[in-house]
């Protein structure tokens, strides 16, 4: 078998999958810590710490930084998302350890000059106000607030000015030396890899990394539910809907997916066919499922003309009712073979193996077979999907946000009543 994975004495993880067709490879630490992990007064600091590993460290300034890996022909990268933080470059097969020690470097040896930091505040305050400028990103903001309320699952990634405003060096250090421990740290590595050669490597450059386990993040409580509209004068209105999924654990993961996929996963699905093709209420909608650790976040989007935002918003609940116990045998088959193509597909880019290895590792300790995963997706039935459509719909009360101008928007999100506890649990007897 190509995939290997060994734990070292500091409790870190090392996966890793030779490609051997490949003359490239993909690497990188995904550490499981985000924006999930943070106290109220260290809100946006995961994505911050992320921003100040390329400024430079003790050894490299951040030029040489990128310098280094760009001489090689590689490429640097970082992701912040709710519960990992990445950091990941991509490099032929003999510059390797070369990518290694500049990862292990800027983790264990940051300078975070002030000068830098402060630089990097002003870029992110940006990124702030660009997404601020961003409807689309707007409305899952105040979505994600009504869906977790009070709680950092709720808050943005970006933080805000003000809490910005207040990080210093200090906070860096001890947030990263918190966090960032070798239990909780995978190395992962796809393609024109070997895993001997990249343990050893792993085991010299990352040895600072290790102890306990860092400290657990607070339990996710989906909220209550409920309705929002942001009044903003837009031409078109944003629609957003969410209710409470599963966890990544959880039994009905795969079916609920099938649903999700059926639902609004693509071109064929009944909401674009219904809403955009037949009655040509829309550009884009879609839904997706996104598995968290203890919970999970169902979400659905589009955009219309505001006028038309009562319909659509009709529309979508009838359609997500309806859907439970019309699901047919055809379209269980066509999204499963579009969540095996997706699975298949990724294992031929080295850099979406890295990642899915290291998302595996820290979500279930151990890698998943592709053999395990087409198996439960095999296993998905008819019965199974809308057993999991139904629990969907009883879970929690839908939380829904609509972001734009004009009076449709309260009549539109009055209609998600449609998807009310009372009538989902209705299905279940």
């Amino acid at each position: 078998m190509s995939v290997e994975i060994s734990k070292l004495a500091s409790g870190l993880t090392v996966v890793t999958d030779k490609m051997p067709h490949l003359e490239t490879a993909a690497l990188g630490v995904w550490a499981g810590v985000g924006g999930r992990d943070e106290k109220p007064n260290e809100h946006g600091i995961s994505h911050l710490l992320e921003h100040m590993a390329f400024k430079g460290t003790t050894k490299r300034s951040s030029r040489e930084i990128v310098e280094e890996i760009e001489a090689v022909g590689g490429d640097l990268n970082a992701g912040t998302s709710t519960e990992t933080t990445s950091y990941y470059a991509r490099v032929l097969k003999a510059d390797v350890p070369l990518a290694l020690d500049v990862l292990a470097d800027i983790l264990a040896n940051p300078a975070f000059e002030p000068d830098e930091l402060e630089r990097e505040k002003n870029v992110i305050v940006q990124e702030i106000g660009a997404a601020q400028d961003t409807p689309d990103d707007v409305v899952f903001e105040h979505l994600n607030e009504l869906c977790y309320p009070d709680q950092p699952m709720g808050r943005s990634l970006l933080g805000t000015a003000k809490t910005l405003r207040a990080f210093n060096r200090d906070s860096l250090r001890d947030y990263l030396s918190t966090h960032y421990r070798g239990p909780d740290m995978v190395v992962a590595a796809a393609g024109a890899v070997d895993h001997k050669q990249v343990v050893a490597e792993v085991e010299k450059r990352f040895a600072s990394f290790e102890g306990t386990p860092g400290p657990k993040p607070q339990a996710a409580m989906f909220g209550k539910g409920g309705t929002k509209v942001v009044h903003r004068e837009l031409e078109q209105a944003h629609l957003t809907l969410a209710l409470e999924g599963v966890p990544q654990s959880d039994p009905s993961l795969f079916s609920l997916q099938v649903f999700t996929n059926i639902l609004g996963g693509g071109m064929s699905s009944r909401l674009f066919q219904e809403v955009r093709e037949k009655r040509g209420l829309c550009y884009s909608i879609y839904s997706f499922h996104a598995p968290y650790t203890d919970t999970g976040f169902f979400g659905l989007y589009t955009g219309t003309d505001p006028a038309d935002a009562p319909e659509m918003m009709e529309v979508v609940v009838d359609i997500m009712n309806d859907s439970v116990e019309t699901l047919t045998e055809a379209e269980i088959a066509r999204a499963k073979a579009q969540m095996k193509a997706g699975l298949l597909m990724a294992l031929e880019s080295c850099s979406s193996r890295a990642e899915q290895l290291a998302r595996h590792v820290l979500a279930y300790g151990r890698p998943q077979t592709v053999e395990e995963l087409v198996a439960r997706i095999d296993a998905v039935s008819v019965e199974s999907t809308r057993d999991a459509a139904r629990a969907l719909l009883s879970r929690s009360r839908p939380a829904v946000v609509a972001l734009g101008s004009g009076r449709g928007l309260d009549t539109a999100v009055s209609f998600a009543e449609g998807l009310t506890r009372a009538r989902a649990k209705a299905r279940l007897h």
